[in-house]
């Protein structure tokens, strides 16, 4: 760090108070440097032994720095005993935002307002939150109010580029966050969400670069180095992968994806490539994939299936007896025609659930059988406003889940039948729901 950086990170942390302005200069010059998180660390740790028990302006420090480290849940500790003014609530809107928990993220800006903080930046955060919380009418009408006074800024560009993105309108997303990266280069949001939507959509390279640029920029962005620690996986670069996931840590050593991903990347260096195995497996997906309809079954049997939403040899190994025989009018007839038909190509009913079911894919013909179904509650949250991997977010649209509720009515081995998703996602999503007191559907 060279000694004008050393100066002005001093001066501010002899301040009593701290403002916005004052945690951004703080990242400036902290960025400048390689080891910027074992500074923050450092400083951290400091900051806490020197105030055990923080209230008033310390506790808004302590929150700040815990805020930039990622450490959402500890920052928002801090920030309840901080003085009641807008730094307080803006960054516990920031926090909560992080978290996903949009609702909250809102009002906390729009105190942030009451008390004095800046319009313009509360609002836009405001207006981010309310788009990430499915609030589309508000959001849009919160939006309007605002441009006149940021008109042609870079960040009235971006919310109009996360509207088109949560409308499915790709090209225009692309369009006005790359429009705001040319008002202002390296606009921390755009950059993510241009990389973000890349990245959903296969364009793995391209989305690698701007979370790279993302990296130069402050704040720190877990989640950018976790999605960048995804692609070198898929990529098979695994020490690049076991990089991110160690700077994550560094930040923040209890950030559970962070420590679930990392063990997975490891575990990956590991393995070895087993020719044989691999023609087996391609040879058994093969045969999953063949349609029941290929086979002389009694008009009974194959209405049966059908209703059952049955139509591959592959849905059938990943269904026991017992489901099929609970099913109307499917009797032991029918039982019988089915395990015959299984048993010509050397299969069972009920085998994916047996063997490991890293062997089994599941056919393109999969179709969401909760998909008609009203989900109310905590089922009712969709997917997309979970924090979930970009390879399990694939799958389970790949799957048409689309809800919490739609997820909860899979069973391990569906999910663990599709391409690329191996133990360290199945653990993401026994997390994710446990967090909202559900768990996978298991088969009686």
């Amino acid at each position: 760090m060279d000694d004008s950086a050393a100066k002005v990170i001093a001066e501010i942390l002899e301040k009593d108070d701290w403002t916005s302005r004052d945690h951004l200069a703080l990242l400036s010059q902290l960025f400048t440097v390689k080891d910027a998180p074992t500074k923050f660390c450092e400083m951290l740790a400091d900051l806490e032994a020197n105030n055990p028990d923080p209230s008033g302006p310390a506790a808004l420090k302590v929150g700040m720095l815990r805020y930039s480290l990622c450490r959402f849940s500890e920052a928002l500790e801090a920030l309840e005993s901080a003085d009641n003014n807008g730094e307080k609530h803006y960054f516990t809107g920031l926090c909560h935002s992080a978290m996903k928990h949009y609702d909250k993220a809102a009002a906390s800006f729009e105190q942030a307002v009451q008390k004095g903080f800046d319009e313009a930046s509360a609002s836009v955060r405001l207006v981010e939150a309310m788009l990430m919380n499915g609030q589309m009418d508000e959001a849009k009408k919160s939006l309007k109010s605002i441009e006149k006074k940021l008109a042609g800024s870079a960040d009235v560009l971006y919310l109009n580029g996360l509207i088109a993105e949560l409308e499915g309108e790709l090209d225009r997303a692309v369009e006005s966050y790359e429009g705001a990266r040319e008002i202002r280069p390296g606009h921390a949001e755009s950059t993510f969400h241009l990389a973000y939507t890349l990245d959903l959509h296969g364009e793995e390279e391209e989305a690698l670069e701007l979370y790279m640029e993302c990296l130069e920029h402050p704040p720190m962005y877990a989640s950018v180095l976790l999605n960048m620690a995804v692609i070198y996986e898929d990529l098979g670069q695994y020490d690049d992968a076991i990089a991110c996931l160690r700077r994550v840590l560094a930040c923040n050593p209890n950030h559970w994806r962070a420590k679930l991903f990392l063990r997975d990347a490891i575990s990956s260096t590991e393995m070895y490539y087993d020719e044989d195995k691999a023609r087996r497996i391609a040879k058994r997906n093969a045969i999953l994939d063949i349609s029941v309809t290929d086979f002389e079954l009694s008009v009974r049997a194959r209405n049966c299936l059908k209703k059952m939403n049955i139509f591959t040899l592959g849905d059938l190994v990943r269904t026991t007896e017992a489901e099929l025989l609970t099913y109307k009018n499917f009797g032991e007839t029918s039982l019988k025609e089915i395990k015959e038909m299984l048993s010509m190509k050397g299969l069972s009913l009920g085998q994916a659930l047996e063997e490991n079911s890293q062997l089994f894919s599941t056919s393109s013909t999969d179709t969401d059988t909760e998909g008609d179904q009203k989900e109310v509650g905590v089922r009712a949250i969709p997917i997309d406003k979970l924090e979930l991997s970009i390879r399990s977010q694939r799958v389970l649209e790949n799957l048409n889940i689309m809800t919490l509720g739609q997820l909860a009515d899979r069973t391990e081995a569906e999910l663990t039948c599709q391409k690329n998703f191996g133990k360290t996602s199945l653990l993401e999503i026994r997390e994710v729901l446990a967090q909202h007191d559900l768990a996978l559907r298991t088969v009686k």
